[in-house]
């Protein structure tokens, strides 16, 4: 229970009033923080912040307006599958007015300051999210995105963010700003923290994964960046250069693209009608609202406008967006991901003050697209700008290779690799391979080239033997032998359906696939040999791979 008192004796000495819009009382969390421990579950003692145009049971929902507070009965899904895994949540943040905003200041509760340097900006709209995580007053912290909400603020503050392919998370209980393009994020200090929550996030999705989903990059795979790079000073420059270098350090091959076309497709999102779905969402509020409704005027400008696009521009921007969409399939043909700026720079509250709309559309030049595409993406820290700032990369993939987006953001940043959250949604399968499959040895590569991710080291029962095919070249074969076997060392690795299917059309005879007993009891797909292979089979001797 330290760890709360602590957490409130950090708010209170810090003076940050503007992060939460509601903190719950001291010992109404630190009881359930103990209830949690004592509990146990995957989450047991997070500490979480919503962001506060997220339902949660018992307190107010503003979406930063005031006149706008509805206090619901029903957590949000994702609040609800959190909090069922162990999470306490700590309070509601703030949050540019109906997410509208990358710049964290457009609320009538305050500006959202930098948690390092209070003259700048936090970046939204998620601000009081990312800030209550980087300045350590929450563990985890929901956020949504549609512009780029969930990850500008995590590159400015230093904290990762992960923003799911669209429908990867149920959006039931959150307030919308463009529905088509809306989705839940979670930005936390490390990318495992990240990972788990989105694991029990990701429970409460809608979307169908596709039989084939890839959960990791080839060790060797292909990594796109852009060719140019707008708004860039040459400080910045020089951070993005340095992930560069610890991309191609980390094994991967990087190779310059043309993104002109994505930079083009993000100014449809704030140039276009697409705009018009945020008048779907709060418009008729916002067009009836009183002047002590706490309208931020910016905000509802926007709004308004967006009330007056005639129904011919919408249906013909979102034709355009289908092409562009379709060049942007081409353009990661041949590449894993693509790695970018979270932000092209870190303006500060004057700044903003002086230009609040150029501003903000410049803070989304490499996130506003992402969302019209159906791109994920995974925002991770990448140290420090030569002028101070937080500097930060994100790492984008098609829609359901979130698991490569969060292998490769790993790899860049040398954090730990993870099991990817998308495993359970995607029907992942569990398959045991023994010698030329294991890392390291030559067919490896059959296993990363379909997305496997690998899961470990195994043993097999009491009851195998291994011995050497008389194949060219010579394989080791797995036979099951429960009078004369022993345990067989090998390796776990987690595949999609479609490309288990795929890897069974490859096997050469006599090579096949069964069912494998490990030493914990479990029964997964693994390596088998035909009966008639066994006759000009040699026995091999005890090895790395055998355990009598």
């Amino acid at each position: 229970m330290n760890r709360i008192a602590d957490i409130y004796r950090r708010i209170a000495a810090d003076d940050r009033p503007e992060v939460f819009l509601a903190l719950r009382p001291k010992a109404e969390v630190a009881a359930e923080y103990a209830l949690s421990l004592d509990a146990g579950g995957p989450l047991a003692g997070i500490v979480l912040a919503v962001k506060d145009n997220v339902d949660v049971a018992g307190l107010t929902t503003t979406a930063a307006c005031p006149g706008y507070t509805y206090r619901p009965e029903a957590d949000a899904a994702v609040v609800a599958a959190l909090r069922a895994a162990g999470a306490v949540v700590i309070g509601k943040t703030n949050l540019d007015q109906f997410a509208t905003g990358l710049v964290g200041t457009r609320s009538p509760y305050g500006a959202v300051r930098d948690a390092r340097r209070p003259d700048h900006i936090s970046g939204g709209s998620s601000s009081g999210s990312a800030v209550a995580v980087a300045l350590d007053y929450a563990d985890i912290a929901i956020g949504t995105d549609t512009a780029g909400s969930g990850r500008v603020p995590a590159g400015l503050q230093g904290v990762v963010g992960i923003k799911p392919t669209l429908g990867a998370v149920s959006t039931d209980g959150v307030v919308p700003a463009c529905a088509s393009y809306d989705c839940v994020t979670i930005f936390a200090r490390d990318v495992a923290t990240a990972n788990r929550a989105m694991t029990v996030m990701g429970a409460t999705g809608t979307r169908r994964w596709q039989a084939d989903t890839p959960f990791a990059a080839a060790p060797d795979a292909a990594l796109a960046i852009p060719a140019e790079l707008p708004g860039l000073s040459a400080a910045w420059r020089e951070a993005f250069d340095g992930a560069v270098a610890r991309a191609e350090a980390a094994g991967l091959r990087v190779k310059p693209v043309d993104v002109s076309e994505l930079l083009a497709a993000a100014k449809l999102l704030y140039d276009g009608a697409l705009v018009a779905e945020r008048y779907s969402a709060v418009g008729e509020f916002v067009a009836a609202a009183g002047d002590d409704a706490g309208l931020d005027p910016t905000v509802a400008a926007i709004v308004r406008a967006a009330g007056e696009l005639p129904a011919h521009r919408l249906a013909s921007d979102q034709d355009e967006l289908r092409v562009v969409a379709r060049r942007a399939t081409d353009l990661f043909e041949g590449f894993a991901g693509l790695m970018v700026p979270t932000a092209p720079r870190h303006p500060t509250l004057a700044e903003v003050a002086a230009d609040p709309v150029g501003v903000n559309s410049e803070m989304g030049t490499y996130t506003n697209f992402c969302n019209l595409l159906d791109l994920c993406g995974v925002a991770v820290p990448a140290g420090e700008t030569a002028d101070g700032a937080q500097f930060g990369i994100t790492v984008l993939a098609p829609a359901g290779h979130d698991g490569i987006a969060l292998d490769l953001a790993a790899r860049i940043t040398g954090a730990p690799s993870a099991e990817p959250w998308n495993l359970g949604p995607a029907g992942a399968v569990d398959v045991a391979v023994f010698g030329a499959h294991l890392r390291g040895q030559p067919l490896e590569h059959e296993m990363t080239s379909l997305g496997a991710h690998w899961a470990g080291e195994i043993r097999t029962a009491d009851e195998y033997r291994l011995v050497e095919l008389a194949t060219a070249p010579p394989k080791p074969g797995l036979v099951h032998d429960v009078a004369g076997g022993g345990a067989i060392r090998g390796e776990l690795w987690r595949l999609a359906p479609a490309a288990l299917g795929t890897f069974l059309t490859r096997l050469p005879a006599p090579m096949t696939l069964g069912s494998v007993v490990l030493d914990d009891g479990r029964a997964v797909v693994g390596f088998s040999c035909q009966s008639s292979a066994l006759g000009d089979a040699r026995e091999l001797e005890v090895d790395h791979w055998l355990d009598r």
